[in-house]
């Protein structure tokens, strides 16, 4: 092991698998490995401190950037520093170390990061970055020093972080494969914090078949590569053993799933709604055009399930076929209009939500009337509107740019288009159930779903949380609905278990949990009782 603080053990391939040491490896190891006391003269100019010699003993703040993928990442990094005796905190101040998960879809996330990397150097904490941002661009200079944890990595943050602790700096960014193929990524049966206990995100794979010109997480997440169905079925019955009552379906295009299996999206479906609790609700990722088109008709048929929200994430992009053929985004305007209408007449109420850029290299004013004339049009209630931002390293930051003015004129008008209607006025007076699974950010109401995800607002019960309740539709916003509860309706509880509790780690053996947890106190006592008799 090095010594000197700025050692570097340079991109580390990854060697092994499935045959990776667990959390409750490592940590079974430790029981049998005492400290090792420093002679007194070595650490007289010092100022030492206990929790720095005993990696596992530390406090961690993580903040994470980007998509439903990021965040199901960060939740098992979480899980398996806390398995190890890390303690997670919310409060940055009083970290130890500062684990920073990053997106590299918007320059601005990537500002965000690299401030925030600068900030904990400022506050004299350790850093370990992960994410698509260092897995892409490993060799930035601000990234110059740091500990990295690949995309593919975070089974193994905790052996990261440990060095981290000793100042010691270590980079994980190879590719997880089982003979000769890429695997999707770490374990599925990790332990994980939710940050919400009622929700449950699951990556189906990583990585997609596209080659967009502006995209950057290609280059981070790489080429399709799909988790076997069984492991996925698995990860869903074990998360509702833990009292989750929803599952997020999330990937870089859930669409692709098993093309490079010999599978697809449908076959996992049907699968997974096998164990879906009544009450529970599966909702489904971002999928691209091309490859919905496939299953269209198997797509309806789920989508109208009764325990899977009628919505379905589509990105559009722009509505201009020259402007789609620059993009590479594999597919016609035409392609996208027929999902859409095919899903509103098979699906009916369904919820399609979809992303616009604006101000794509080469796009005309009448490439952007064409966009403004699609939005009128379908009237999307969700859209998510992004001026086209230049990612270094991408094809699009070589074409010629729309000038700036002219992007953020466009973006604006597109803006104010969207928020000229409001797509929920005419189900006021609706009888709907919900189901509620979180505060809302005001902390006034609590947040709940109908059968198309369209988000409604009740009453801040104790007993709504993570239950389908009736409710009637008394109001309408733009982005959300409100409701009362239904006199004598009693709400149901999905849930086949009771849900952990904040914070509280999944995929554990509880006690054995209580057990690690008390060794690493009696670990750090003992050692605390050597340093006072060395002085």
């Amino acid at each position: 092991m090095p010594s000197a603080c700025d050692s570097l053990i340079e991109d580390i391939e990854d060697m092994v698998s499935f045959n990776d040491p667990t959390p409750h490896d490592r940590q079974s190891a430790r029981k049998s490995i005492l400290p090792r006391t420093r002679k007194k003269e070595l650490l007289s100019n010092e100022e030492l401190r206990v929790d720095s010699l005993i990696p596992g003993t530390q406090k961690i703040w993580m903040k994470t950037w980007g998509c439903s993928h990021n965040n199901s990442d960060g939740e098992y990094m979480a899980g398996q520093l806390a398995a190890s005796g890390y303690k997670m905190t919310e409060d940055p101040a009083e970290a130890d170390l500062w684990l920073l998960n990053s997106c590299t879809v918007k320059n601005p996330a990537e500002d965000h990061f690299r401030n925030s990397i600068k900030k904990a150097q400022e506050q004299q904490k350790k850093v370990v970055v992960a994410g698509c941002v260092p897995q892409a661009q490993p060799r930035m200079d601000y990234l110059k020093g740091l500990s990295i944890i690949g995309v593919q990595q975070i089974d193994r943050v905790v052996e990261v972080v440990d060095e981290a602790v000793k100042g010691h700096s270590v980079r994980l960014l190879g590719q997880k494969k089982y003979g000769g193929r890429r695997l999707g990524g770490a374990r599925l049966d990790l332990p994980k914090i939710r940050k919400n206990p009622l929700i449950e995100i699951i990556s189906i794979n990583t990585g997609c078949l596209n080659a967009c010109t502006y995209c950057k997480t290609k280059h981070a997440r790489g080429d399709l590569a799909s988790y076997p169905i069984e492991e996925l079925v698995e990860r869903a019955r074990q998360s509702f053993q833990e009292g989750v009552c929803e599952i997020w379906l999330t990937s870089e295009d859930t669409g692709a799933y098993g093309r490079d299996i010999g599978t697809d999206l449908p076959t996992l479906l049907w699968r997974l709604v096998q164990e879906i609790p009544e009450g529970a609700m599966l909702r489904l990722g971002m999928t691209n055009p091309p490859y919905i088109l496939e299953h269209l008709e198997e797509m309806a048929k789920i989508l109208n399930h009764p325990r899977v929200y009628a919505f379905l994430h589509v990105p559009v992009q722009s509505a201009s076929d020259s402007v789609l053929m620059d993009m590479k985004r594999e597919y016609c305007i035409d392609d996208f209009r027929r999902v859409v209408d095919f899903l509103k007449d098979k699906v009916p109420g369904v919820t399609i939500a979809t992303d616009i850029i604006c101000g794509f290299p080469g796009e005309t004013e009448e490439d952007f009337q064409d966009t403004l004339k699609l939005v009128k049009h379908y009237q999307f209630p969700s859209l998510f509107i992004n001026q086209f931002y230049p990612r270094p390293g991408t094809p699009a930051a070589k074409m010629e740019q729309v000038p700036a003015h002219v992007k953020k004129q466009r973006t604006k008008k597109l803006s104010e288009l969207f928020h000229s209607y409001n797509p929920y006025n005419h189900k006021v007076g609706e009888r709907q159930f919900v189901l509620v699974t979180e505060e809302s950010f005001d902390a006034q109401y609590y947040v709940s779903h109908n059968k198309f995800y369209e988000q409604v607002l009740v009453p801040k019960r104790a007993d709504f949380k993570g239950k389908m309740i009736e409710v009637d539709i008394y109001e309408a916003g733009k982005h959300f609905m409100k409701a009362r509860p239904v006199e004598d309706s009693k709400p149901f509880t999905p849930s086949i278990a009771e849900p952990l509790q904040k914070g509280e780690v999944s995929s554990l053996d509880r006690e054995l949990l209580k057990k690690l947890g008390i060794c690493m106190a009696l670990a750090a006592a003992v050692l605390a009782f050597i340093i006072e008799k060395l002085y």
